[in-house]
């Protein structure tokens, strides 16, 4: 929810918007009370150069036929001529003109540009271009008595203020309007809370709208005020600017003031123009199957029994009740007398509607989070005297329906509260007489005596029922940073097993390499492992939750295939990722040969890349395998990848991923992949660790190449180049594979580097000679020929 301080301030004197430091605290104690802040900006900073200026005429120009000529001026001297496209201006309008020089928010410098060789002096400004709001419909009009030659910002009343952004949980309904958030920041800064106490009175003739509910489970009170002597026009800068601010679009005073009641109370209301009212009336119902009703947005919608309308008294749907009002409901500029209805609906059923219509409004945020059924009164007056400063005959009229079912909240309801139980739960040493200095400030009002004291909770607070609620209140305005930390003592100790620690370990060595982790749905459409390449034998789900997921994953390999894709395709490419999740292969037997697996795919990378990954893994965890390159799993790269074997039965693979598989997920990057039973491996007893002094001594590199035939594999080659290298070998790493000129038919070339360091010398030319020469003999055996 955005916070515009100087509104805020309205309620309790928090901090100047100019003092930083005052604003940090108020942003501080706001998170403290559980509502992180998630950003603080300063606004109201107005553009040095754009001035009040009145427009003396209008013309049109034959070859032109987008934009017209305004001849302007600002009171100082000459008449200035500007070109502008907007057709929301007229003779004698007062607008915002920026003058020559000045430097728009957006870094624009306004300078002379003609236009069919006539310059223009400025440009007309939109409350967009002036950083007002997202209105970019028209240029913005001042009020006509504006004097001439004014900064823009002191006319419309402009000062530096501060935006906070703060996220309000779903647990804190009263936090939805300013008010709910003032009396508990009031309460933790030790500040007195002003609520708003509306002086206007209900002082016309009795007039009444009938309401029929017919579902009370949807809708348990529903009221309805006639208000007369309403003359709609625009809000008051104040109104408007604060109303942008806070993210909504000023349209009228009626409309706007809804909205403000709505900001300010956390109290959502419609207006509905009673002469056009159906019947004069209203009826709350659920709609029809198949019932259409065109919404204030403009869209045609078809509704189902599970939806409540309003109606009105001839039973024609005007609003879906408590997320939007019918188009043919909204209030014009002949609206003279309203209806103003406020109402409390039932949570899930306006929860269910949205999410079925993903219709959304900020009146069904509030809806569905819990407003106060029984602030209507207070909110209608409100209501009137925001209008009433634009509309001085208004009347509130005497008798307004009230109408409401069982199923309405009481007005009345009390917890116990043991202050041994606050002490239990929070680590304190509170005594009774402490908890009506703490909750008191924030409605809960605390009675009684002894070690149990009654609290009655607050209407605003439909969230708190229970006395668990109550001492989490206890616990937020005492403060969460005063509770300490403490460990649960107990005969029985619990821990990680060393299963739970080598995975961990897994997880803390890939993101160390930079491997973020993914987790993918584990269920797959039919069809989708045959596209990895997989054998297409899966399990198949009786009851899926969605049609096209219907079985069980095999193996992890398709849903980070799917993710590189997705990624890819929003031009990310380069994507690391890994999974440690269960895979279900089918067996004879009744349930799934079920495992955990672990995968890793790095997209943009080859095989050696992959392979790096497994060392890596294989150094930490003390267990290995054998590369197979003889053998390769299915929708592998047949000559890029190889079988990881421990003993009998195969741990994994590694490689790369066939090209037919990235083309069947549109993949364009090379990816290489890990695939691994992590069950097998973290079973595994892992070899103890050796402790290897670290040298202080420089390091060199050696390359070499060897031509290889294609039927030995590089792993073998490996192999011998570490054996033949000795103990000065530090670190080798594969750097290139050539086939072509040069290369016998049937080999290929292999380029290694070896990083060679001694622990108690500097190497000589003699040492690496004898690496070299060792490396050679050893190779020779395998059939390998050092290239020169």
């Amino acid at each position: 929810m955005k916070i515009l301080l100087s509104w805020l301030n309205e309620y309790g004197d928090f901090a100047d918007p100019t003092d930083s430091a005052a604003v940090a605290r108020v942003a501080d104690a706001i998170t403290a009370l559980g509502l992180e802040v998630e950003s603080v900006e300063v606004i109201g900073e107005t553009v040095e150069g754009v001035v009040t200026a009145k427009i003396n005429r209008l013309e049109s120009h034959p070859d032109a036929a987008k934009v017209q000529r305004v001849h302007v001026t600002t009171g100082a001297g000459d008449e200035l001529h500007v070109w502008c496209g907007a057709d929301n201006i007229s003779e004698g309008d007062i607008v915002p003109l920026a003058t020559l020089g000045t430097t728009m928010p957006n870094g624009m410098t306004i300078e002379r540009r003609g236009i069919l060789g006539i310059d223009s002096e400025g440009m007309l400004c939109s409350a967009t271009e002036l950083g007002l709001g997202d209105d970019h419909s028209g240029i913005r009009l001042l009020d006509p008595d504006t004097p001439l030659g004014l900064p823009y910002g002191e006319a419309l009343g402009l000062s530096l203020d501060v935006l906070i952004d703060a996220d309000v949980t779903r647990n804190r309904p009263d936090c939805w309007g300013y008010v709910g958030i003032a009396r508990d920041l009031a309460a933790k800064m030790g500040v007195e809370f002003r609520p708003p106490v509306p002086a206007f009175e209900v002082a016309g003739e009795a007039r009444t709208t009938p309401v029929e509910i017919v579902d009370g489970d949807r809708c348990a009170r529903f009221t309805s005020t006639v208000i007369s002597g309403v003359e709609v026009k625009p809000s008051p800068d104040w109104m408007a600017n604060r109303l942008t601010a806070a993210g909504m679009r000023p349209i009228s005073n009626v409309v706007d003031v809804s909205n403000y009641v709505m900001l300010e109370l956390n109290q959502p209301n419609h207006a509905y123009d009673l002469d056009t009212l159906g019947g004069g009336g209203f009826r709350i119902r659920l709609a029809n199957d198949g019932e259409l009703l065109t919404t204030l947005d403009g869209d045609a919608r078809t509704f189902t029994a599970e939806d409540l309308f309003i109606c009105d008294a001839d039973d024609t749907p005007i609003g879906v009740g408590g997320i939007m009002g019918g188009l043919d409901s909204e209030i014009s500029d002949a609206t003279t007398t309203v209806a103003l209805e406020m109402a409390w609906f039932s949570l899930v059923g306006i929860g269910q509607t949205v999410t079925r219509t993903n219709l959304r409004s900020e009146a069904s945020s509030r809806f569905e989070r819990g407003v106060d059924p029984h602030g209507m009164p207070n909110a209608v007056l409100r209501f009137a005297e925001l209008l009433s400063e634009t509309c001085p005959d208004l009347v509130v009229h005497a008798g307004g329906a009230d109408a409401r079912s069982d199923f309405l909240p009481a007005a009345e309801r009390s917890v116990d509260v043991r202050v041994g139980a606050v002490n239990r739960l929070l680590g304190t040493d509170f005594i009774a007489d402490d908890l009506s200095a703490l909750l008191d400030p924030i409605g809960y009002t605390v009675s009684g005596v002894g070690d149990t004291r009654s609290v009655v909770l607050p209407t605003w607070r439909l969230d708190s029922t229970d006395e668990v609620d109550v001492i989490e209140e206890v616990a937020r305005h005492h403060g969460y940073e005063k509770l300490g930390k403490s460990v649960p003592k107990s005969t029985v100790h619990g821990g990680l097993t060393p299963h739970q620690q080598r995975r961990r370990l897994v997880r803390e060595v890939l993101l160390g390499l930079g491997i973020s982790e993914a987790m993918p749905n584990p269920f797959l459409a039919p069809g989708t492992l045959a596209k990895a390449g997989l054998p297409p034998e899966a399990i198949s789900i009786t009851n899926p939750l969605v049609m096209e997921e219907s079985v069980l994953r095999t193996s992890l390999r398709p849903g980070l295939l799917e993710a590189l894709a997705f990624n890819e395709s929003h031009r990310r490419t380069g994507v690391r990722l890994y999974e440690i999740g269960h895979v279900y292969p089918p067996s004879d037997g009744e349930l799934p040969a079920e495992y955990e697996a672990l995968t890793v795919v790095l997209a943009g990378e080859e095989a050696p890349a992959a392979v790096a990954v497994w060392r890596e893994l294989v150094n930490t965890l003390g267990a290995g395998a054998r590369v197979d390159q003889s053998r390769v799993p299915a929708g592998l790269h047949p000559t890029r990848t190889a079988t990881l074997q421990a003993g009998k039965e195969p741990l994994g693979a590694v490689g790369e991923v066939a090209p037919d598989v990235l083309a069947a997920f549109d993949v364009h990057e090379r990816v290489a992949i890990l695939e691994l039973d992590l069950d097998q491996l973290l079973g595994r007893e892992p070899k103890p660790t050796q402790w290897k002094a670290t040298s202080r001594q420089p390091s060199s590199d050696l390359d070499l190449a060897f031509t290889l035939p294609n039927d030995i594999p590089a792993e073998k080659l490996d192999k011998a180049i570490r054996q033949g290298a000795g103990k000065l070998l530090v670190d080798m790493s594969l750097f290139d594979v050539y086939r072509g000129t040069g290369v016998a038919d049937g080999s290929r070339s292999l380029a290694y580097r070896l990083r060679l360091q001694a622990i108690d010398r500097n190497l000589t030319d003699a040492d690496i000679a004898d690496v070299r020469r060792g490396v050679e003999t050893a190779t020779i055996k395998l059939g390998a020929e050092l290239r020169s």
